[in-house]
């Protein structure tokens, strides 16, 4: 009954296991892997683009993925990053279609449009 409580809250608490699981893989990566991964990590998160979290998570473990595959191959940072890292986030960011935090800000800015237009119509 207070798990269903707790994720009624804060979301469901399998996520945060897979998050936690998925942060914990990219910290156990050889350096330099880990910092790169933990870098774009902390840009998605600071993004705030994607705010559904089963595409969150889908995104993490993918992003756990990705670096552990290069660490395990030795494929050099700027192979898998590029020239432009912020292409590169952005870019992997995008292949992650859920809903962003701006769609809330989008709709609003458009029912305020829509709602100064019909006043202005009156």
């Amino acid at each position: 009954m207070a798990a269903k409580w707790i994720e009624a809250l804060t979301g469901p608490l399998e996520q945060k296991k897979q998050y936690k699981q998925d942060k914990a893989r990219i910290e156990k990566l050889p350096a330099p892997y880990a910092e790169a991964a933990l870098a774009m990590h902390r840009y998605l998160l600071s993004s705030g683009r994607i705010t559904d979290g089963d595409t969150l998570i889908r995104m993490f473990t993918d992003l756990a993925d990705l670096w552990e595959r290069a660490a395990i191959d030795r494929t050099p940072i700027r192979d898998i990053v590029g020239d432009d890292p912020v292409d590169f986030v952005e870019s992997f960011a995008a292949a992650y279609a859920g809903r962003e935090w701006i769609d809330k800000e989008r709709a609003r800015f458009t029912s305020a449009i829509d709602a100064a237009e019909k006043e202005q119509r009156s």
